[in-house]
């Protein structure tokens, strides 16, 4: 099958991260067709992840049930796929779970906390160590089943060995309460042995604790590890929520880093622009941007989050769009002070490319109400208008130069032509009527009585 990229995205063949196509087969028919990913335990062994969590993200990715045989080592997504689309999935799942955000190396290494619910990233090559910015179903499968944990070693599947231990401990439960009256005493030899399993087959000992400690207390203490360690993660039903439910759980977020001073932050940066994309509201996120960064001393200000602002606006026309239209508000909402400045507002953000001249222009052609009243749109307009005259001029003049250049252009290449076609033939000419000149003129010279 031969091997690729782990990265994909990077072309060189000396590229010394590999990894195996994947190697898929269907088997079965009607209801009962599935895709055995023959080789996925290669496959993941390249790219150092347990073999389950790509397996997993491909039946999340595709709504399709999975199943694994470790014994047999087959990976199952039921279903027909084919060979290429997984391999294209895989990609995204490298993308997210397993190159440095940082330096795009694949040498990392998971951390999960099954008691905190989180999920951290370990590079070896450049040192980065810090939360898992990702939100996929796939995480709560991964904070179940933490890659440390072999599930090899508790028989053909998870299910299989946690029904082997309940058997050991019925059986074992049943010996120990043959000569105790009290059910009380029973329960708790139970849960010893219980606990005791779970520790000899390599069980976390956070379950342990859970297992052994069910007091009213622990449940509450444990609950609030949970609620602390996801307070800043995206919950996997976000997507459920309307646009504007979405928008305001981004809007709490930046208000947060806001008011924590981390919003000049690189890694902030980073993360407020990935948390947009997993909320789908990456364009208009622009307009919450404007809401909380800026105030009636936008000058200052525009310069202090230039690189924010250029991470969403860069290339994205309507993430601009939106961010005209969030300009508007707080021209609006800080009138007094902003209004007269509004030409010089829009040139320091054309300068510093938070904002190309097509939005601006398109903007320009239609008074809008749809983000302040249709008076003060309108007069925002009309104050704006002599910095939209001065861009319409300068694109004007920009074309003509380009106009005038490409006709000289053309008519020096014309005359280049035909002024060598012209030449070239004079100069045989003179070359040709030379020579026998000259042979005559040597000729006439020579005396016959010297010979």
């Amino acid at each position: 099958m031969g091997t690729v990229n782990v990265n994909r995205n990077v072309t060189d063949v000396f590229y010394r991260y590999k990894m195996p196509r994947i190697n898929a087969k269907v088997e079965g028919k009607g209801n009962g067709i599935k895709t055995v990913i023959v080789n996925m335990a290669d496959v993941a062994r390249a790219i150092g992840r347990p073999a389950t969590y790509p397996t997993k993200y491909f039946g999340c990715e595709l709504g399709a049930q999975t199943q694994f045989d470790y014994k047999n080592e087959r990976f199952i997504v039921n279903g027909s796929h084919d060979a290429n689309k997984l391999q294209d999935l895989l990609d995204g799942f490298i993308r997210r779970y397993v190159l440095c955000p940082e330096c795009d190396n694949p040498e990392t290494d998971l951390i999960v906390s099954s008691k905190k619910g989180t999920i951290s990233q370990g590079c070896k090559a450049c040192g980065f160590h810090g939360p898992l910015e990702v939100n996929h179903k796939v995480n709560t499968f991964i904070i179940k089943n933490p890659p440390n944990v072999n599930p090899a070693s508790q028989g053909a599947s998870l299910t299989e060995g946690k029904r082997r231990h309940r058997s050991k401990k019925g059986e074992n439960g049943d010996d120990s309460n043959a000569g105790n009256d009290s059910t009380a005493d029973g329960s708790a030899a139970d849960d010893t042995i219980d606990g005791q399993a779970g520790a000899l087959n390599g069980d976390d000992d956070d379950n342990v604790n859970w297992t052994v400690d069910t007091s009213e207390e622990a449940v509450r203490a444990r609950m609030q590890d949970l609620t602390d360690g996801a307070k800043n993660m995206t919950v996997s039903d976000d997507f459920d929520k309307t646009e504007k439910e979405r928008l305001d759980i981004f809007y709490g977020l930046v208000k947060k880093k806001r008011d924590s001073g981390e919003i000049e932050n690189v890694q902030t940066h980073k993360e407020l622009y990935t948390e947009a994309g997993l909320l789908d509201v990456q364009s208009k996120s622009t307009l919450v941007l404007a809401e909380l960064l800026f105030t009636a001393n936008i000058v200052q200000e525009a310069r202090k989050h230039r690189k924010l602002l250029l991470r969403f606006t860069h290339e994205d026309p309507k993430a601009q769009k939106y961010f005209i239209g969030g300009l508007e508000q707080i021209i609006s909402l800080h009138a007094d002070k902003l209004m007269d400045k509004v030409p010089g507002i829009l040139k320091l953000f054309y300068d510093t490319d938070i904002l190309e001249e097509k939005p601006i222009l398109e903007w320009s052609q239609k008074v809008s109400k749809k983000y302040v009243s249709k008076e003060v749109a309108a007069q925002i307009h009309e104050k704006a208008n002599p910095f939209i005259k001065w861009l319409q001029e300068a694109e004007e003049e920009e074309s003509s130069d380009d106009d005038d250049d490409s006709d000289v252009e053309i008519e020096y290449d014309d005359r280049a032509k035909t002024d060598s076609l012209r030449k070239e033939p004079v100069k045989q000419e003179v070359k040709k009527s030379t020579k026998p000149i000259d042979e005559e003129e040597d000729v006439g010279d020579l005396n016959i009585d010297d010979i």
